[in-house]
């Protein structure tokens, strides 16, 4: 396994995201509420600097790693919007060490250099990927928030006042679930229709690799848990397996691949 080596610059801004973050994290208890909020909206600018760095500096890079640092970010950017309307909920502590965790990862694993002949359509075709990975992974965060929720519940934990709703959960989860749905058909339908010129002269038709494979199946996973979120009225622990199902297998299609090839193989993506 060989290393990517990150620039300087990356590699210092990336250190001072996973610090910022891992304040957030640890003096979150000790903080005010406003405190916290301060200390991770820093941290979350950190982390935008550190992705614009890596997607648009001199040698713009891109890989498993990377994808898991903004597929994080994202999901940083959801709980900002949300925790205003919901103030309730209680996941900041947890999204930090995430987003600390994820930036780590992308310093260590920077990825390989994107197709300098690519179309310049390549970015508009990632960043629809890589948002529907956001939304679902927000719906995922919006699930565990359930089950939590519910274990509460049963235990006779839950505070008399706190908390989300069990049913607004249920609702902000399939409205995630929903968007995230629709980036991924538009980004499917992309590459079906237009891979060649995605890629410019590195460019090859569609085909069944393991990143298109694990792709499909993910999308109708979802298919199916929204038809039978629709049809059948799912919810609960049936549809948060079926939820948890397709992330893995969206998962495996992007991040799962590059991983094998930079890391297993030690070799770049063809």
């Amino acid at each position: 396994m060989i290393l990517a080596i990150p620039s300087p610059l990356g590699v210092a801004l990336g250190i001072a995201t996973a610090i910022a973050y891992g304040f957030a994290a640890a003096a979150g208890a000790r903080l005010s509420r406003q405190s916290t909020q301060w200390a991770l909206g820093i941290a979350w600018l950190l982390h935008a600097a550190v992705l614009a760095h890596g997607l648009v500096g001199s040698e713009p890079r891109f890989g498993f790693a990377p994808a898991l640092s903004v597929t994080a970010w994202l999901v940083l950017t959801v709980y900002a919007v949300e925790s205003r309307m919901y103030p309730q909920l209680k996941v900041r502590r947890a999204l930090a060490w995430l987003g600390a965790a994820a930036v780590l990862l992308a310093i260590l694993f920077p990825g390989t250099p994107l197709h300098v002949t690519a179309s310049p359509w390549l970015p508009l075709h990632l960043a629809l990927g890589i948002a529907s990975y956001g939304l679902f992974g927000a719906a995922v965060v919006h699930a565990w928030l359930i089950t939590r929720a519910e274990k509460q519940i049963r235990l006779a934990t839950a505070e008399p006042q706190g908390g989300v709703p069990l049913l607004t959960l249920e609702r902000l989860t399939f409205r995630f679930v929903t968007a995230g749905f629709v980036l991924l058909s538009a980004t499917l339908l992309a590459g079906l229709l237009f891979s060649e010129q995605l890629y410019g002269a590195a460019g090859r038709a569609w085909k069944w690799d393991h990143k298109t494979t694990f792709s499909v199946l993910a999308w109708l996973t979802f298919a199916v848990l929204l038809i039978g979120r629709v049809r059948f009225g799912w919810r609960g622990r049936t549809a948060r397996r079926v939820l948890y199902a397709g992330s893995a297998l969206l998962l495996l299609a992007y991040v799962g691949s590059r991983f094998v090839l930079e890391v297993v193989l030690a070799r770049p993506p063809v």
